[in-house]
Order: C-alpha cells, then structure tokens, then sequence
C-alpha cells in the first residue's frame, strides 16, 4: 500500500492497481486544461485505476462515474473517493460498457495499449490496465465502437493512447464514424509517443 500527493488529492495505490504514472498525468493535465468542457456535464471514466482521473473530473462535472474491470481497482476509487470527501462520483465494475447502460456528454479512457504476445499476458486483474493483445488494439477497438452509443448528443470522447498502438487508426475510425477528432496533447517518452485524443459528436 502507497500513499500519493496529487492534483490536491491523497491518493492511495496498491501492487494489484495500476498507479498513477506518465500516461494518467498526461490525460490529467489535458482534464483540467479542458475544464470548461466539464462544467456541469455528467462524466464516465473506463478504467479507473486508483480513481485519480474521476476526482479531478468530479472538481468540474456535474456527476462522474468511475468504472474498472478490475475489482480491486473498484474498491481502491472507492477508498479514495470517501477519503477525499467526494460525493458526486459513484462506481462500478465493468468490463467496457458490459455494465454500463447510461449515455454521457464525457468519456474519459486511458486505454491499455501495449502490444502483448500471449505468452506475456499474465492471469492478473492488474494485466487489464496495459494489456492491449498483439497490435495493442484489442481493448481500444472494443471502447471505440461501444463509446459511440454511450455519448449524448454533442458528447465528447477523451482518451489517451500511444504510437505503439497505431494511434492514427482511432482518429480515422472516428471520422469515418462522423465525430471530429484530432490529438490534444503528446508526451515523448524512450520508446513511445502518447497521445490525448478528443473527438466530438
């Protein structure tokens, strides 16, 4: 158990939940960077993690709801939602969209895009968070073709991704699917760019 200053929150993590790292910053900083798209809109976060994306989200949003495929990933935002003393997010878990029925004007998702051989894929709830299958599309293809149908009119997608999972691909599913999208933010890393992408209905 580890415990976090971040954003003006205390965030506490375990080693069976992704922590805060480049890539949560990266989609953080393009949240409050984008504050005003928020204002009094109702927010769903995929893959919360340690649920630090939904509190920053909830500062802004009318009402935010975290999921995670991962139990305990649910049951950590959930700690660090009544240690923070915030009462607009509620949680569930989720695998995707599979328990999710509502429509939203946000979706917040940093995508797990790391090309994985099967032989990496570790039979870990934590594997979830960067697990993207071979092409690192496995997941992203999923959220995208599912996201779609959980926006409300003029909704917005923002999500992160990384040049190891061809994030053009995603840019053009989503024109060709009507939306407007293009890359917000990037982040030079060793051996990867990620990205922040918006699209909007």
């Amino acid at each position: 158990m580890s415990e976090f200053k971040l954003y003006g929150f205390t965030i506490i993590s375990d080693d069976q939940v992704y922590e805060p790292s480049d890539d949560t910053f990266l989609l953080a900083d393009a949240i409050i960077k984008n504050s005003s798209l928020f204002k009094n809109r109702s927010v769903l976060e995929i893959g919360c993690g340690t649920g630090l994306l939904s509190l920053i989200a909830s500062r802004y949003a009318k009402k935010v709801t975290a999921s995670d495929i991962n139990p305990h990933a649910v049951t950590l935002t959930q700690r660090n939602i009544e240690s923070n003393k915030i009462k607009n997010i509620r949680i569930i878990n989720s695998d995707l969209f599979n328990d999710i029925k509502d429509s939203f004007d946000i979706i917040l998702f940093n995508t797990p895009y790391l090309p994985q051989s099967s032989e990496e894929t570790i039979d870990n709830p934590i594997n979830s968070a960067w697990d993207g299958g071979p092409d690192g599309r496995k997941v992203i293809r999923r959220f995208l073709s599912e996201s779609i149908h959980h926006l409300n009119q003029k909704g917005i997608l923002l999500f992160l991704e990384s040049s190891l999972s061809g994030y053009q691909q995603s840019i053009e599913y989503l024109k060709n699917k009507g939306l407007c999208a293009k890359v917000i933010s990037t982040k030079k890393l060793d051996f990867e760019e990620l990205v922040v992408i918006m699209a909007k209905k």
